[in-house]
């Protein structure tokens, strides 16, 4: 049988070596919409450490996870390890944004919120800064490395990428302790040496997300792209090229003599573009809209920039590439684009994520300022004393979460006056955070223990928060 000889161009599409995209500067929509979330993105990552929060307990710091402590500060909310059902349903409600974004507008998030976009984007302005646009940055590539200018240049970005990464990860370091305290102590050698661990590892992958991997990583490191298809339907928003006006029947042509104006180009049959490929040179992942929807486009809306820059040179009507849905792009007569949020997927996300938001802001707003727990000392279960009554003892912990320090009172109800015994811990001040075990006790002569099965115990902490914790009471006639 005769083997037949391997495709020699499939396999040079499967393994060549993929040359860096180096996308062009692009003026624009959403390239302005891009930078203002660029912007606010970076100014609250990296001032929210050194934002000033006054606490009685804790550093004056607006967001600060305290490991030690075992708790989030967080303005003026205070979580802890118990609040864990929060933290699940903000994942669920982050889900639930990402899922109704997808379902409405493709793959914007991926194109204007993503940290990968972000980081990636800002590494792209600072090798613009240093090496300049596109044709200069593809001459400094093709340069040898014995070229001064390519040392230099290529140098000085990599030096910046580097410290960028760098300030990223010490900045999420800072998040874990006193932000002041914390920075003097790692340039001096004093931090804890989970910081530097920490600090070391963010920095090489930041830079290796943002500096080399770059597209590779939306291409085929997350997930996202592959499975936001399930999420799509042809009402939603997405980056399309109208083929049928920037081809037309002949196709497209360059802007050549007597192919430049708009009624030329139509009474010829030709269509709208002109091949000018710039809507593939300002893409950050590299590639040509023109060839329909794929999976890698993250719908950052840089070439509808491109395009429509390009549109009003030549005077030809915008929108040649656009945000549209595939069911009107298809229509006879397309309609002006707009958000369809009036879809049964759509509104059963966006209902979602109001109930989920909804009942974690209850939750919060109504959270309690301590916790407690009534244990009774079961060995042994009850006692006989020389007078003939019966004593039980009870444990009663209190713990603290109010954010500042609180003073309780326990008190019992449904026993006679006196049968309670607390020693000194009637009225007890606890630390935020911090935690007392209250030793109960509780004695009864037979004639009252013989009636008396359960009663109460309420707890206090004088600021109108009373809680009431039923105990049983255990003697020789009970059942």
């Amino acid at each position: 049988m005769n083997t037949p000889e391997p495709d020699k161009h499939q396999e040079e599409e499967l393994y060549f070596k993929r040359a860096p995209i180096v996308p062009r500067s692009i003026h624009g929509a959403f390239r302005r919409f891009k930078t203002s979330i660029l912007l606010l993105g970076f100014s609250v990552y990296f001032l929210l450490p050194w934002l000033p929060w006054g606490r009685p307990d804790a550093p004056s710091q607006a967001v600060m996870f305290d490991i030690p402590g075992r708790r989030y500060l967080i303005f003026g909310l205070t979580v802890y390890p118990q609040d864990i059902f929060w933290l699940a349903l903000l994942l669920a409600i982050a889900a639930a944004v990402l899922f109704f974004i997808t379902a409405l507008a493709g793959r914007a998030f991926c194109g204007y919120f993503c940290f990968q976009t972000l980081w990636t984007d800002a590494f792209f302005w600072l090798e613009h800064l240093i090496q300049g646009e596109r044709p200069s940055r593809l001459r400094l590539n093709r340069a040898p490395w014995n070229n001064s200018e390519k040392l230099i240049k290529v140098g000085a970005t990599r030096l910046l990428w580097f410290l960028l990464s760098f300030w990223t990860a010490m900045t999420f370091a800072l998040y874990f302790g006193y932000a002041p305290d914390l920075l003097v102590r790692f340039f001096v050698g004093q931090a804890p040496a989970a910081a530097y661990i920490t600090v070391l590892t963010l920095t090489l992958t930041t830079y290796f997300a943002a500096a080399v991997l770059r597209e590779h990583v939306c291409t085929f490191i997350c997930p996202y792209g592959r499975f936001q298809s399930a999420m799509y339907d042809s009402e939603t928003l997405a980056v399309y090229y109208d083929r049928s006006r920037g081809e037309r029947e002949k196709g497209r042509v360059s802007a050549r003599a007597g192919m430049r104006g708009y009624d030329d180009r139509r009474y010829a049959g030709y269509g709208d573009c002109i091949d000018c490929g710039l809507c593939v040179q300002v893409c950050p992942v590299g590639i040509d809209i023109r060839n329909g929807m794929q999976y890698t486009c993250i719908s950052c809306g840089l070439c509808v920039d491109a395009c429509n820059t390009i549109m009003d040179k030549m005077g030809y009507p915008r929108g040649l590439v656009r945000y549209d849905s595939e069911v009107n792009l298809n229509s006879a007569s397309p309609k002006p684009v707009r958000l369809d949020w009036k879809r049964m997927k759509v509104l059963a996300w966006g209902l979602s994520i109001v109930l989920m938001t909804g009942y974690l802001a209850y939750n919060i707003a109504h959270k309690e300022s301590f916790e407690y727990s009534v244990q009774q000392v079961r060995q042994p279960l009850f006692v006989t004393l020389s007078d003939g009554s019966i004593r039980n003892r009870y444990q009663i912990r209190i713990t603290n979460i109010a954010g500042n320090p609180e003073t309780f009172t326990v008190n019992a109800k449904g026993i006679p006056p006196g049968a309670l015994d607390l020693g000194n811990f009637g009225r007890v001040t606890i630390d935020n955070g911090h935690s007392l075990t209250v030793q109960a006790s509780v004695k009864l002569t037979p004639d009252v223990a013989k009636h008396t099965q359960e009663f109460n115990f309420t707890i206090d902490n004088g600021k109108g928060e009373v809680v009431t914790a039923p105990a049983r009471f255990f003697s020789g006639n009970s059942q």
